[in-house]
Parts: C-alpha cells; structure tokens; sequence
C-alpha cells in the first residue's frame, strides 16, 4: 500500500478518533519559531502591474467584538484596496497566525462576514490555475442590502494551501504527529460586483499579478508549495 495512502488513513482515523486525539502527543514546537519573521507590510507590495493602492478608500472595520477575536488568532493582519488604471478596484486582506493549533485556528471569511450581518450565498470550493501550480481556493459571494461583494480566498498551512475544512484539519494533524505548531495565512480578495463571473476573473488577474511581483521566499509564505 502507498505510503501516504497509509499515513492518510491513520490521521482520518486519528479524526473520527477522540480518545486517540485526547492521548497523542501535544505539540510544542512552533514552525514559526523556525522562520524568518514575516512582515505582510513588507510582503505586499504598495503596486504592482496595474494596481497601486487606491489612498481614497477606507477598509470596513469589523466590529469591537469580531476584532478581538482576530487578534486572539492572528499576529498580523493587513487591509488594503487597490486600484487598475480602468478604475476597477479590489480589496486585499491578509491575515497571518503564528499558531494553528487546533484551539486557534483560521477565522473563515464566512463566519467574519455573517457576523457583520452579511448574507452569505453560493459557497463553493474551487481551484485557481496559476504558473506555479493549482492553487485551491474557495469562492463565495456576500450581500448586505444593495452591496453585493463576490470574495476570493486561499488558506495555507504550514508549508501547503488548503481547503478550509477536511484538507485545513489533516494538514493541522499532520504536523501535530510531529509535535509541531505550524503557522498560517488567510488570503481573501474581493471586489462590490454584481456581475459575479466577471468579478472573479478580474480577481484571478489581480492574483496572477501579485504572485509575479512577490519573490520566491514571499511567494511560498503566500501560497505554500506544490507537488510537481
């Protein structure tokens, strides 16, 4: 039998296991005690292809309450809006935890824009072809009255992006049996569209060109690794 296939198989019963959870090793070791300190200022250029920073926007702010626990879970965050010369504008948020333990884990843009009393639709989870591999990300699309915000976001961690959910849970498992604390990113772009197809291509275009102008190093922080 393939030797992940066996390791697969162990963790999802590890999964449906919670006395085998309950006595397996407690992970000590954070990976981000391993790394250069990241910086998302420093990473995310202030303009790059045909987007620069668009000074006339203001990001929302979430709520006294949502903040806090933001800030129980990520070490940095960053909110920005950017703008093309034909006056498209996208919203960038990154988010980055030092920790993802199972105890503090990443806050779910689902969760963030229900909370701000959004209403969610069309959830799906999907993939994003990019010159570095396939990317997996989820779209889903958040209304509030006549604001109709189509999102874009990627979750990695560790050293791999991953679905929310299932894939987020078995890669968190796979570090904790080495007794390691991995660290995490959460990508979200989203643009006010009513036109949902074309919001999410100028979202892939917008992504395509922030991961041409990151370097390498910053690029894989970004979006992890992939399986050649």
């Amino acid at each position: 039998m393939n030797k992940s296939l066996v390791i697969n198989i162990l963790i999802g019963i590890l999964m449906v296991s919670s006395g085998a959870l309950t006595m397996a090793l407690t992970p000590t070791q954070k990976i981000a005690d391993q790394q250069e300190r990241i910086s998302l200022e420093a990473m995310i250029p202030v303009s790059f292809g045909d987007w620069q920073i668009d000074k006339s926007i203001i990001p929302l702010q979430v709520d006294a309450e949502t903040q806090a626990k933001l800030d129980k879970i990520y070490n940095q965050t960053l909110a920005r809006t950017y703008v093309n010369s034909q006056g498209e504008r996208i919203m960038l948020s990154v988010a980055y935890g030092g920790d993802q333990s199972d105890s503090l884990s990443i806050h779910k843009p689902e969760v963030c824009y229900y909370s701000q009393g959004f209403e969610i639709k069309k959830v799906f989870p999907g993939e994003l072809i990019t010159q570095y591999g396939k990317l997996p990300i989820k779209r889903l699309l958040a209304t509030k009255g006549n604001r109709s915000e189509p999102i874009t976001y990627w979750v990695t961690v560790g050293n791999k992006a991953v679905l929310p959910g299932f894939d987020q849970k078995l890669q968190q498992l796979r570090y904790g049996l080495t007794g390691s604390i991995p660290d995490g990113i959460l990508v979200r772009i989203s643009s006010i569209d009513n036109n949902n197809d074309v919001a999410y291509q100028l979202q892939a275009i917008f992504i395509q060109d922030l991961l041409l102008a990151v370097n390498k190093n910053e690029r894989v922080r970004l979006i992890g690794t992939f399986q050649t």
